[in-house]
Formats: structure tokens, sequence, C-alpha cells
């Protein structure tokens, strides 16, 4: 359903004169109009609700840098509104070819009431992020952020040096020492990986680069997942991830990642936990 509906999103985006990637910046009103095409192409008909008390995204009104723009969303931990927990969360780049970037899907040892990641943004847009409670509900919040470039914008490192890391991963838990057991801890994960879209030109060859980005993360703590994501193309390359867990027991944190040539990747991270 997801990967549908990204095609779907880079459909709209190509073919819609209203969505065509402008050389100017987008009035309000352009604005608006995108984002409710987006929102029926992967929401279909559901409503989704001002998120107010529900969620809050955070992100540089200005980007240093394009192809890395860090964003931060905060959830509720009751849902706000009577609306549950929240179990899953969009997000979406409005501006960008291919605008969702990722689907974060919450497991029963999550602590998601806040997670960090990277995207890329092709121009002067909105990033929108929509939470799904457990009753069914969609909440949403969005940012404008100014940045251009970023989703054909070349890597800086040597192709056969991240090649060589392809997979290659690094996750700290945050604190000093072992966790509490029964307790929300905070992790960061890194996976190496170019995350090429089809839109970089290799500096030397001048031709596209051939795509090759991850498609799906999940992470475990000991059997019970933490956390899920359906990736695409509007993530960075070297994806970044923070997010909550609560251990129960002793770990570890597993970690398995998939891209799209099927290459599957998989590491273990030992976790101190105390009583």
């Amino acid at each position: 359903m997801k990967r549908f509906a990204a095609a779907l999103c880079l459909g709209l985006a190509l073919a819609s004169p209203a969505l065509t990637p402008a050389l100017a910046e987008e009035t309000p009103a352009e604005r608006a109009e995108r984002w409710t095409d987006l929102k029926r192409a992967v929401f279909g008909d559901r409503t989704v609700q001002d998120g107010t008390g529900v969620i809050a995204l955070d992100a540089p009104a200005r980007a240093q840098d394009a192809s890395l723009v860090p964003i931060t969303i905060n959830l509720s931990a009751g849902g706000g509104s009577g609306a549950g927990r929240v179990k899953a969360v969009w997000v979406l780049v409005d501006g960008n070819p291919s605008p969702l970037a990722g689907t974060f899907h919450f497991g029963p040892a999550a602590d998601p009431r806040s997670f960090r990641t990277r995207v890329r943004v092709d121009q002067y847009t909105l990033i929108h992020a929509v939470a799904e409670t457990e009753d069914g509900r969609l909440f949403s919040a969005e940012r404008f952020v100014k940045a251009a470039g970023g989703c054909s914008a070349p890597s800086l490192k040597d192709p056969q040096v991240a090649m060589s890391r392809l997979g290659q991963m690094r996750l700290r838990v945050d604190g000093d020492g072992p966790v509490q057991d029964g307790q929300a801890a905070t992790a960061q994960l890194l996976v190496s990986h170019p995350n090429n879209n089809g839109m970089q030109v290799d500096q030397v060859t001048h031709n596209f680069i051939p795509p090759r980005y991850i498609q799906d993360i999940t992470v475990r703590y000991g059997d019970q997942v933490v956390l899920r994501v359906d990736a695409d193309i509007s993530l960075s390359e070297d994806p970044a991830i923070t997010f909550g867990f609560v251990p129960h027991g002793a770990g570890p944190l597993r970690v398995e990642v998939q891209d799209s040539t099927q290459a599957q990747f998989r590491q273990e991270f030992p976790v101190g936990v105390r009583s």
C-alpha cells in the first residue's frame, strides 16, 4: 500500500500542472492545493484533522543542506483529544518528486513520544507529518522549509568507499551506563547507505546514478518490535533515526534493513539493563 501511495504521489507531481516543480516559490494557495491532492493520494477519503495537542513537527526554517534536513516529531503520550496512543506517522515532503519519505510504525516495545530523522528537500515546500492513533483517526502537523536541490545533490563521499561500508550500522543508547528496566530510553541509529534515488549525476561519467535506496527498517528489542519504517527516496543519504524504546529484560536491540535491490543487512547491539 505504501509503495503504491509513493508511486501515485510521484505521478501526481509529474502530471499535474499545479504540482509541477516551480521555478518560483509557490503561493500559499498553491501549497494548499498540493497538500489537498497529496492527502487524497495517500489517505483516500479519510479525514485528516489538525494535530494540535497530538503531533508537533520541527524543522529548520532555512536548511543549511537540502540533502540532509533534520526533522523532529513529538507526539502526545495519550494521543490528545482522547484519541489514544499514536501507532504510526507518515512523513511527507510535499514538493519532492516522490513526497512520501517514510511511514514509521510503532511496535509494542516503542516509546512513541518523539523521533528524529533526516530528509531530502527539492524545493521550498511544506513538510507534513500525519499521525494515526489506535482509534484510527489521523492528525497532521506542518512546517515550511526553505531548501532546494536536495533530491539531486551528489554525495560528497567517494563512491567506492561508500559501497565498501554499505549496510554498516552504528547505534548509541543515550545516557551513561545501563538503561533502567521498564523505563523509556532513547537510541540513535545510523545506517551507512548512499540512498541513491536515481536523480543524482555521477561527477566523473556525468551519467545518472542508478537508484538504490533503503526501503525497510525494522528494530526489535529482544523479540518485540520497537519500530518499523517503510522508507522511500526522500530519506537522506546514510539514514539516521533517533527513537524511543522501553526495555523489558535483557536486549539486544536487533536491526534489519532491506534496500531496493533486496539486499539485506542485520546487526545486533547489546543493551545493558539494570533492574
